[in-house]
């Protein structure tokens, strides 16, 4: 194992700001060839989030447009939410695409997980794929209601060259979802 490998040792790890969502994390690090910095993080939820790519047939994707704060604007991309409780990443995935899109799911693929910033955020977003979709509402707690917009998927190169399809995580999640249904249909 190279001296590049090893976890550098945590000296300190102290609060140094807090919101309703998150907070942040200073870290007194010492590394292997003895360098020792602060290093700082946002902390969010300790389950992570889900973000679901739901296909109400093989040749369509469901996204939604809603607000985006970091942005302020208005921005389309995939179902998401925070996983809850004790939930599974599929369970939230279910619960999310009930609240946000109205429609639950007989198939849910669990794809992986991606992180944001691995360098300065903790946080983890679950990728599900959601197929053999029926209707279904659960009340959510969104301030507005969403969106829905059915996409086609022959249509992927437009939704990418959209100003306002810019979140890294609906992006990744389409090429996975992509990739995956390509190895079915081979």
């Amino acid at each position: 194992m190279s001296a590049n490998s090893i976890k550098p040792i945590v000296l300190n790890t102290e609060i140094i700001a807090r919101s309703r969502l998150f907070r942040i994390e200073a870290l007194d690090l010492r590394f292997s060839n003895g360098v020792e910095t602060r290093y700082e993080r946002i902390v969010g939820s300790a389950r992570g989030g889900v973000l679901i790519v739901a296909m109400p047939d093989p040749k369509h994707v469901f996204l939604v447009r809603e607000y985006a704060a970091g942005t302020d604007r208005y921005e389309l991309g995939f179902p998401k939410g925070r996983i809850e409780g004790d939930e599974s990443e599929i369970a939230a995935g279910e619960r999310e695409l009930m609240e946000e899109v109205g429609f639950g799911a007989h198939r849910l693929d669990y794809l992986g997980a991606v992180s944001l910033a691995p360098g300065y955020i903790t946080h983890m977003t679950h990728l599900v794929l959601a197929r053999d979709l029926y209707p279904a509402r659960q009340e959510g707690d969104e301030p507005e209601d969403i969106e829905v917009i059915r996409w086609p998927l022959s249509d992927l190169d437009q939704l990418l060259a959209r100003e306002d399809f810019s979140e890294a995580r609906s992006i990744a999640a389409l090429f996975l979802v992509r990739e995956r249904l390509a190895k079915e249909s081979a």
